[in-house]
């Protein structure tokens, strides 16, 4: 796939000195930085296994117990 990118001046002759510096091109820069940039941008999400599943029938949830916990006496990160 291709895109046309238009950067300033100052910010292109940046990306070309940087680029020569690491020894790799301006395009594999870029591409670099926009996958790493979708990677922390990016939703995480469940697979839909996870979403989809409904608990099973002869474990009751894990919800049904939250009654029965206690707080702790001391904070143990004091």
């Amino acid at each position: 796939m291709h895109f046309n990118v238009y950067f300033d001046d100052v910010t292109g002759q940046r990306l070309t000195a940087v680029a020569a510096q690491a020894g790799e091109s301006r395009n594999a820069l870029i591409r670099k930085a926009v996958s790493e940039w979708l990677a922390r941008h990016a939703q995480a999400q469940w697979p839909d296994a996870v979403m989809d599943f409904q608990g099973m029938a002869d474990i009751p949830p894990f919800e049904a117990g939250r009654d029965r916990l206690t707080l702790p006496v001391e904070d143990p990160l004091a």
